[in-house]
Formats: structure tokens, sequence, C-alpha cells
């Protein structure tokens, strides 16, 4: 029963923990070299057997010994060479290779046998076993290539067959009992427990590609091949055998992120040692390559403006990454590369979950040039004791801006934090137009970088374009509907019918000029010199345009006018309100005195007296349109008509 809870819980494990139930083999046998090695009679072998390069191992004995039984007999070490081998053969140490070489040249039949590579004393130290064959004639099969991989480095290697195979399918396969279990292939096939670890490009040269292999655990070591066609069918193929230890000072990186959306994400990669002439590459995995996003040249793809930045650290030789204002699109994942340390390459899955973000405020804010503005950034308790800071962004990373207190008396932005609100502050005060970009808020703890916040900072230049000054001819007197600061009417006054006054032009005209701009300035005035045209033309007209309201003038009510014209002469009471679009006239005059004028005047001295009358009520209406509708009109006639 206890075995069978055993298995089940196994079971219940997740296929990611599969990577560490593997025995680490490195552990116990850190020595490694080809399984075989096969020469041809009279002919040279080169075997090449690698070691952790630590202090005590690149200067420990290095041994080449025959295996006899329970015992190994040393053919040659870093001290000693066995007679009968002297003057073809050799050891050589390579200790920045972490590798040491044994040389046999003028091969025999005898010298085939199973034989060891080692570090210290024979059967004691550590110690690789190898098979040697001796042909009596070629051909003599190809070795296998090796690749010493140091535990959750990047392995690249690149396969070339040829010309002939540059239309045919490229491949990745590992060797297993079932077969060759592909890995990666041209047609972007590619293993579920390998997705988004494992790429395959092409070079150059035809029918060359590589393959690389990030995050090498203790169960990728083994036997590869790399081909072109189908492997064991056709085409031709390659064998690489792999073989993964512990390397010292090789952190384990995160294999998986996670981020809430609209929150930010933190990645790191190793650079060690950091060297100047070394590019730094930062991109999402697809199936055809690997998408840059950023590098340390200033690139950035478009679309990741503000959102992404790089920062160096010196002091533990990594690269950190932060990925702002996180959506669900940006699942999937993310490499480091370089041009220059291959094995320092990684990739990490970014996971975008929902929630809500820890750093929280405004992210688009807009502002004028001189004003003052205050970006705010609220964090919880969990950050209250982590140290906050603004950034401005850039393109090669997000230069810290000074606090508050080494600012002060100076120009520009300057940080606080508001304990009592748990609210980090940047003000301008005042803003400048070098002001705009996009700013980062953030928190770090022990010198880690943490959470980020973006925001989009735009600056415009004075006052509404949408008003031009240069247009507005107005009384900057309350009586005559003066203009707010701004150069905009408030809908209260437009309500109210607050009408600029203008010697040539009506209020309708200038919102007109306002919104259509000088365009449709020059159209008015086309449209002035017209009705100019029509005043003359009175006596054919029944419609007159006054400002911005429309008055119907009919020929009676000029006949009315004339009528009150004359009979204010002679000092009567009368008046004349103005309701609305229509003149309403009341008289009470003797009709004796109205029925002489008349019989005085000709048709000519009508026409005339109805021009001037006109010309009168115009303008005292224009005059009297910034009253309201309800203004009272007092017109005289003209003195020389008594």
């Amino acid at each position: 029963m206890i075995l069978q809870a055993f298995l089940f819980l196994l079971a219940l494990l997740p296929a990611g923990s599969a990577r560490v139930r593997h025995l680490p083999k490195a552990a116990s046998d850190p020595v490694f070299g080809p399984r075989q090695v096969h020469g041809v009679l009279g002919g040279s072998v080169i075997v090449k057997c690698f070691y952790p390069p630590t202090p005590v191992n690149r200067q420990d004995r290095k041994y080449w010994c025959r295996q006899v039984g329970s015992k190994c007999d040393t053919v040659v070490s870093s001290d000693y060479v066995k007679p009968g081998y002297r003057d073809r053969i050799s050891l050589t140490n390579h200790p920045e290779a972490e590798n040491f070489q044994i040389n046999i040249s003028a091969l025999a039949l005898e010298d085939a046998g199973t034989f060891q590579c080692g570090l210290g004393i024979n059967g004691r130290g550590l110690s690789h076993t190898v098979t040697l064959t001796v042909a009596e004639a070629p051909p003599v099969p190809e070795a296998a290539e090796l690749f010493y991989l140091k535990l959750h480095s990047t392995w690249t290697v690149s396969c070339s067959f040829g010309e002939d195979t540059a239309d045919k399918r490229r491949y990745l396969c590992k060797k297993e009992k079932e077969g060759c279990r592909n890995i990666v292939n041209s047609h972007q096939e590619i293993d579920p427990g390998f997705q988004g670890r494992v790429l395959l490009t092409f070079e150059e040269s035809p029918g060359s590609f590589s393959v690389t292999m990030t995050q090498m655990g203790w169960e990728d070591a083994g036997l590869y091949y790399c081909g072109a066609g189908e492997y064991g069918k056709e085409g031709k193929s390659k064998e690489l055998d792999v073989f993964v230890y512990e390397g010292e000072l090789f952190p384990q990186l995160k294999t998986t992120v996670t981020g809430k959306s609209g929150s930010s994400a933190t990645f790191e990669c190793l650079y060690d040692p950091l060297k100047q002439s070394s590019t730094r590459i930062w991109c999402k995995w697809r199936l055809q390559g690997c998408d840059k996003i950023i590098d340390n040249t200033g690139y950035v793809k478009y679309g990741y403006e503000g959102r992404v930045a790089m920062f160096e650290n010196p002091e533990n030789k990594t690269v950190t990454i932060i990925l702002n204002q996180l959506r669900a699109k940006d699942e999937g994942f993310y490499w480091c590369m370089s041009n220059e340390l291959k094995e320092q390459q990684s990739s990490t899955e970014l996971k975008v979950v929902k929630g809500e973000p820890v750093l929280t405020g405004k992210k688009e804010v807009e502002a004028r040039v001189g004003s003052r503005v205050n970006l705010t950034c609220s964090y919880t308790c969990k950050y209250y004791s982590y140290e906050k800071y603004w950034c401005k962004w850039n393109y090669t990373g997000c230069a810290v801006l000074p606090a508050q207190g080494q600012g002060q008396g100076l120009p520009g932005p300057g940080t606080s934090c508001n304990a009592s609100t748990r609210t980090a502050v940047l003000s301008f005060d005042p803003l400048e137009e070098e002001d705009e970009g996009w700013y980062w808020c953030g928190v770090k703890h022990n010198g880690v970088l943490g959470e980020t916040m973006a925001v989009e900072l735009r600056v415009s230049s004075g006052s509404d374009a949408r008003h031009s000054p240069e247009l507005l001819d107005v009384d900057s007197s309350p009586e005559s509907g003066a203009v707010p600061p701004g150069g905009a009417y408030s809908d209260a006054e437009v309500r109210k019918g607050a009408v600029p006054e203008s010697s040539d032009e009506s209020h309708g005209s200038n919102t007109l000029a306002l919104v259509l701009g000088p365009l449709a300035g020059l159209i008015l005035i086309v449209v002035t010199a017209f009705a100019v045209v029509k005043y003359r033309q009175m006596k054919r007209s029944d419609l007159v345009s006054v400002g911005s309201y429309r008055t119907n003038i009919s020929m009676s009510d000029f006949e009315n006018l004339r009528d009150f014209s004359a009979c204010n002469s002679v000092k009567e009471n009368q008046e004349t309100p103005v309701g609305g679009d229509e003149f309403l006239t009341t008289t009470d005059t003797q009709e004796s005195t109205a029925d002489t004028t008349k019989a005085k005047r000709s048709s000519k001295e009508d026409a005339e007296l109805t021009y001037s009358s006109f010309l009168v009520t115009s303008d005292r209406i224009a005059q009297g349109s910034a009253g309201g509708d309800n203004a009272v009109l007092d017109v005289s006639p003209p003195q020389d008509r008594v």
C-alpha cells in the first residue's frame, strides 16, 4: 500500500519537476571524454578528456591508464611515460580550455583496448572510460563531437553538410532506445519538452545551420544527432556527445517569471565577464527565430518604447531587463543572447496573470509649459521598507532622477515620498518642453530591481491651438462681453448672449473665423462685400443679416419708421419696444399732422428717407445687440428732415 501511494505521488508531480529527479552525474564523475576512439593501423588518434576547472583540478596529476582486470596500468601521466610508448605518446594539459589531451601515434593492433583518463591516483581519483579500436585499413568511423557543458548553461552546435542538402529537412534528435527523438527541425516541429528553450537557425553557408539549447539540465546529457534528411533513412548526420557537469559560480536563473496584467516583470541575464565588445540582446522566442526587442547599443523595437529597459550590474555581473505594462499577448519565452559568451545565453518563460498592480497611479499626464506637475506613484505596505525611485526612460536605460533634498532651490524635477499616504511624487516646477517623455516609478531591495510603473508625460506649449488671438477683435470691458483668460467664451456667457463688439464684423463672423481660421475669414470678407451691395438694393430686399441674428424687415416696417420719424419732430411721446425679430411700433399722434407731412413728400423723398431710416436702424441694432434681444431701440429722425 505504501509503495502504491509513493508511485501515485510521483505521478502527480508536474512535468517540469522531472528535470530535477535525475541523478546528478557530475556530482560523482565530473571527468568526461569520448566513449569510443577509432584509429587505423600506423595512424594516430587524439583523446580529449574534460575536467571541472577548479584550482585543485588544474594542478592535480592527469593520467591515461590501461584497464587490466580490477587494476589500471599507467601508460602516460603528467610526470611518467611507460616504456614502449616513449616517443609516440604524450599528455598535454590545457587548463584554460578545461581539458587535457593524449596524442598516440604509430598505432599498432595491440594498442586497442579499454582505457581510463582521469585526475589524481589511478583507481582512486576521478576518471572516464574510453574504448580504443584500431582498424587494419580505412575507412575509420567518424568520432562523435564532444560538448562539456555547465549545468544551467547554453549549448550551441553548428552542423554543415554541403550545398546539396540546402533544400532538405534539417534536424536535431536525441538517441534513445526507441530510436532518435526529434528535438527540433526546419519544419518548425519542436518537442514539447523543449518548447521555448531550443532554437534552430540557418547560417550563411548553404546547407549549414545551428541549434541553440538553453537551461541545460542533468537529463539533457546524452547522444544527439544533427543531420539533413531523415535520421536512419537518408541524408547525412553527425554524432554529438553531450555531458553536463555542475560548474562553480554558475547561478541558476529563473526559468519562469510571473507578472500581473498592467504591471511589470523582471528578467536577469548572465554576462560574465562583462565585455565592452560583446553585444547583449534580449528577444522573444518564436518558432522561426528570436524577435529582438532591445539590446545594449540603444535599439528598442517599435511598440516597446517606454515599456522595456536594460540595466547592467557590473557588481554581480548580470544584466536586468524590465518589461512594463504587461498584457496577455506578452506571454511566451524570452531569451538573453550574446555574440561572444554563448554559454551564458538563457531563456525564461513569462506568464501574465490577472490581478491589481502593487504600484498604481495615472499612466498618462498632459500639461502646459510653465505649469507645476506632480507625477504620483502609490504603493502598498508591502513596499514600505523598499527603496523607491523615479527615473526618466531612454533607449539605453532609465536615468534615476535626484532626490528632492539634492535639488532644493534648483529648477527641475525632484522626488519625495509621503509616508502617510504611501505615495512617491515626482514634481516639475516649472514644466519645460524637454521634460516630455516616459517616467518610471520603481522599487528595489538590497540593490535588486523590483516592480515598476511607467507614466507618459506629454507637454503642450502655450494656449489652446484652437483659439487664434490675432483673429479676436473684442472690447475687453465686461459690458461688451469680454473674453476670459485662455481666449474662449464660457458656456454661461454664450447662453446669456454676451457678444463682443466689432466695428466691421459681427459676433457671428468672429465665431466663424475662430473655428474656420484665415480661410473662413477671407470668405467672410467676400460675404460682407456682397452684403454691402445688397444694402444698396434695399428696395428689392426683404431679408438682412445683422451680426449673428437674422432680422426680417419688410417694407411696411420702413413705412412705420417713416411715420415715427415725422411724428417725433413735434415732440410727441411714443415708445418702440423690440420683441424678438419684429419691430412692434405703437403711435398716438394727431392725424392731421401725419397727413400734412405725407402730402409734402414726393416718392423720391420717401425712398431716400426709407433707406436712411434703415441705415440708422441697422446701426442701432448692431450696437444694442450686446444687450440681448429685448434691448430698447431709440431712433431719432434726421434733423434736416424736420
